[in-house]
């Protein structure tokens, strides 16, 4: 069932039935629902409407702010590569959202694959791909002093830099002992990851050498589009989107300066973004599609728990679901506290956005089993 879809009356009675009242319109100033009689509070809407400055959408991202709102971001155009692509950017919490804006548009080139980042004084850092194929992106950087309100000048994050640095997709993560730890890849014939490590709170980057792959274990071009975690201090772990229809894993116990071989683990993955958020009493919650064909079904999109750091994921349900090429992806997930807000691209139309809690997602979980 595809509860984004859901009239208000349909979404009434689906809330009786499995526990949970989601209202789910397109109208970007309406309230989601939000609680039930079992008091499990989630909330879920579309971060704007059918009204929108663009044909399609993808790549979100998001970051929290200290009153409690929300700036997610994505890029947006006449389709993905076309040369009018830009960076937009909505505020506000779920039933409150500003009209999209568009932020960041350096030149007559497609813009790609937005990553917001909050730093402990408060600042926000926009980090995006400017380029006409990936191959030779280049990292642009622009901050907000105000939670999102105005935006510096875009200045490049490595000057000069083809394909790519600096954050790839998911947000970066600051370790245990202050180094900024970005997880980058590069599509130059074969899929290759790496790290971006950044000393100086992002004034400067130095880039990993590309990390190795079990190519018996994972097959075809090799794996891109890292997700980090820090277990314990200089413990740093990575999730990353793989050609062998399953997730690959790579561990650091150095701080993120040197990294094991990528292997599979048990998760399914059709070759479609992912992104991992550490709670506050070290669970993973993982967003991604459980599809295990190369190039599979984005339908439906996942959550999964993980209380063993990132070994056995035992609590998992469908955040959104439909036909098989409907498309639900590249999630971008954040955590504070107990909670989790998600946001994906919805049909290359809209971006959703869902927020719960390690109990709602424990939950919903069992309910259908």
């Amino acid at each position: 069932m595809n509860l984004l879809n859901l009239t208000p009356k349909s979404a009434i009675a689906a809330s009786l039935a499995v526990a949970v009242f989601l209202s789910c319109n397109s109208k970007p100033n309406e309230s989601a629902g939000k609680e039930n009689v079992d008091t499990l509070k989630v909330e879920k809407n579309f971060v704007f409407g059918d009204d929108r400055p663009f044909a399609q959408c993808h790549a979100s991202t998001l970051v929290r702010l200290d009153d409690g709102q929300f700036l997610v971001a994505w890029f947006g155009g006449t389709e993905e590569k076309n040369p009018d692509v830009g960076i937009w950017l909505s505020k506000g919490q779920p039933g409150n959202w500003s009209a999209p804006k568009e932020i960041a548009k350096i030149r007559e080139d497609a813009h790609w694959n937005p990553v917001l980042q909050k730093t402990a004084d408060g600042k926000v850092i926009l980090y995006f791909k400017v380029g006409k194929e990936i191959s030779h992106w280049e990292t642009w950087v622009q901050t907000s002093e105000d939670g999102g309100n105005s935006w510096s000048k875009a200045y490049e994050l490595v000057k000069g830099d083809k394909g790519g640095r600096g954050p790839v997709k998911d947000k970066l993560i600051e370790l245990k002992d202050g180094t900024w730890l970005a997880g980058a890849s590069n599509e130059v014939g074969r899929w290759e990851v790496f790290v971006d490590r950044s000393e100086d709170k992002g004034k400067t980057w130095k880039a990993s050498p590309y990390f190795k792959i079990d190519t018996t274990e994972i097959k075809g071009k090799g794996a891109i589009q890292p997700t980090l975690w820090e277990s314990k201090p200089g413990n740093v772990h990575m999730l990353v989107r793989t050609t062998g229809g399953i997730v690959g894993r790579s561990d650091s116990f150095d701080n993120g300066k040197t990294w094991t071989p990528i292997r599979k683990t048990d998760l399914p993955n059709p070759n479609s973004g992912i992104d991992a958020a550490q709670l506050s009493d070290g669970t993973i919650a993982l967003a991604y599609n459980p599809d295990r064909e190369n190039w599979g079904s984005r339908s439906p999109l996942s959550i999964a728990l993980s209380h063993d750091n990132g070994q056995k994921w035992e609590e998992k349900f469908d955040l959104d679901s439909g036909k098989k090429e409907d498309e639900f992806s590249y999630p971008a997930i954040i955590s504070w506290g107990d909670s989790v807000a998600v946001t994906y691209t919805w049909n290359r139309q809209k971006i959703a956005f869902w927020k719960g809690s390690k109990a709602d997602i424990v939950k919903l979980s069992t309910q259908g089993k």
